[in-house]
């Protein structure tokens, strides 16, 4: 165990690298990561859900010591995804593994094909923080969190730089801070009913939480069409991964154990 435990140590780094550079929780890694170690999708979804909160502390620690978050758009996010998470939290308990792996590699896909670099042109320097829109926005990335165990951040960041007109830098940023608040608020359900495995979760998370905030605080220094393009190749991958074991989950369902290995 003590093995397995240290061994999650510099994957949690190399996810808190990216984690802090695109404002993700992390989760689009921790959870396959748990898969592939052996886990059960409702245990590997909810331990890496745990793992994201100290993740996503990392890299909101870091952006609120630069004070690059405006507290009002930061806190409607928050509350949106705090909420979104708490609620739907609850019913990912009720879907059957290959259901769960399945509506992950669907938004995964959904995002790989909506993620698109913004023409220069488009960018406002100063824009507008329709606050309505990022409690919407927080509202359905907390609601995919909660049911799916991934941070939201694949789902904020797009929204609020295609639909709210958002620069790329403010929307992972203000990501940041929604992935940590739809984590935690999850969390708390799934320690209550078994699904987190703390010490997986810990182990992973913390580690992952030092590299998230040394990344989050170089963010200004990445061209903003190199972080959507990472974000395209990471998305489309992994929906690739996802449907794969939603396949093979389904196979064992409809064959048995034996049908696929």
């Amino acid at each position: 165990m003590t093995w397995t435990l240290l061994s999650l140590v510099p994957l949690g780094l190399l996810t808190g690298l990216l984690s802090g550079v695109l404002g993700i929780g992390g989760g689009l890694v921790f959870s396959p990561l748990l898969l592939l170690i052996g886990l059960d999708p409702h245990h590997a979804l909810a331990t890496s859900t745990l793992a994201i909160v100290p993740t996503g502390l990392g890299g909101t620690v870091a952006h609120l010591q630069s004070r690059s978050i405006p507290w009002r758009a930061g806190l409607a996010i928050a509350s949106g995804a705090g909420l979104g998470a708490l609620v739907f939290s609850h019913l990912g308990f009720g879907l059957a593994g290959w259901q769960l792996l399945s509506l992950q590699a669907a938004m995964y896909g959904a995002l790989a094909i909506t993620i698109r670099p913004k023409p220069v042109e488009a960018l406002d320097p100063s824009p507008s923080l329709p606050l309505a829109g990022l409690v919407g926005v927080g509202s359905a990335a907390g609601m995919l969190g909660g049911l799916l165990g991934v941070g939201g951040g694949l789902v904020m960041v797009p929204l609020m730089v295609r639909l709210l007109g958002l620069p790329v830098r403010l929307a992972i940023r203000l990501s940041m801070l929604g992935v940590l608040t739809a984590a935690s608020a999850a969390t708390v359900t799934f320690l209550q009913d078994g699904r987190a495995l703390l010490p997986m979760g810990l182990t992973l998370g913390c580690s992952a939480a030092v590299a998230a905030h040394w990344s989050a605080s170089r963010l200004n220094r990445v061209p903003e069409h190199w972080l959507v393009w990472m974000l395209r190749a990471i998305t489309l991958l992994l929906a690739l991964d996802s449907g794969r074991r939603a396949l093979g989950l389904l196979l064992q369902v409809l064959h048995g154990p034996t049908a696929l290995g």
